[in-house]
């Protein structure tokens, strides 16, 4: 009898952890960023401070560090577009 009570009572508890923990969280009420979100606006803080390299590298790190973030779904866009605005300055070669 002794080892009964215990064991209903991990059972009733093991039962209802589903019931205490969460699903999954919602990102709107996040009260703090990720890691990839903040580097996503360190590199915004790095362009606007005109510092192309820092930008560039730190959106280069987050692509590397965090490739399914849909921040660095973002930072690949503004790389590409940044690319195809330098070719597009650029003049072609004539051989």
């Amino acid at each position: 009898m002794l080892r009964v009570v215990p064991m209903m009572l991990l059972s009733a508890a093991l039962a209802s952890a589903p019931f205490q923990c969460s699903s999954d969280p919602n990102p709107g009420q996040a009260l703090e960023e990720t890691p990839a979100e903040a580097l996503f606006k360190l590199a915004e803080d790095f362009r606007e401070q005109g510092n192309e390299p820092a930008w560039r590298h730190t959106l280069e790190f987050l692509i590397k560090r965090y490739p399914s973030s849909h921040f660095a779904t973002r930072a690949k866009h503004q790389l590409d577009d940044a690319a195809a605005g330098k070719a597009a300055k650029s003049p072609a070669k004539e051989q």
